[in-house]
């Protein structure tokens, strides 16, 4: 009876795991996100990131996004631009300050692929607060409290990371609450 009940845990342990290992990507703006799909292919699906799209084309960054990798890309939502300062994304988006606008949009991009259990263990490994330089060369502070990561900008802006670990087949997407500044 005792063997059995054993087996029967360590089936229901297996499959647990096993779901958890195939469970789908969160979905991101009412879109499905696809891991065989790479960053920009699954944002463009995402009604919350309409305005980090349109920025990523005016910025000429749809070529990188779309390339191997590995990018973790913290994606500010529609929300996350709207609270900017008024017109500041209309000056933003001006061919003329596409310089600028490709300087704030590299900030939300890393080089590698970091799933948020990686950034808990450097963030943890670091004694709290884990200096993320980004392919902008801005230094993004992360930190953890309860369960949740959040990064401060170089303005000293914080956003929280709202959906994590969203596979793509070229890195990793975190949506994020507020754009990162940086220093300008």
């Amino acid at each position: 009876m005792l063997k059995t009940a054993f087996r029967t845990l360590a089936i229901a342990t297996v499959l647990s795991a096993a779901v958890t290992a195939f469970a789908a990507n969160p979905k991101v703006g009412g879109a499905a996100m696809y891991e065989n799909k790479n960053i920009v292919e699954n944002a463009v699906n995402s009604k919350d990131h309409t305005t980090l799209v349109a920025a990523v084309k005016v910025a000429g960054l749809v070529d990188t996004l779309q390339g191997k990798g590995p990018f973790t890309v913290f994606a500010p939502t529609n929300e996350a631009f709207a609270a900017l300062p008024k017109g500041t994304v209309e000056t933003l988006l001006k061919p003329e300050n596409k310089a600028q606008l490709t300087k704030v949009l590299t900030c939300h991009v890393v080089a590698i692929s970091a799933m948020s259990t990686a950034i808990e263990k450097m963030i943890k490994d670091d004694k709290g607060t884990h200096d993320v330089k980004t392919v902008g060369g801005c230094i993004l502070k992360a930190k953890e409290s309860m369960g949740k990561i959040t990064l401060t900008d170089e303005m000293g802006g914080v956003s929280n990371v709202t959906i994590a670990d969203v596979k793509q087949s070229n890195g990793v997407i975190h949506v994020v609450d507020k754009v990162l500044l940086p220093k300008m």
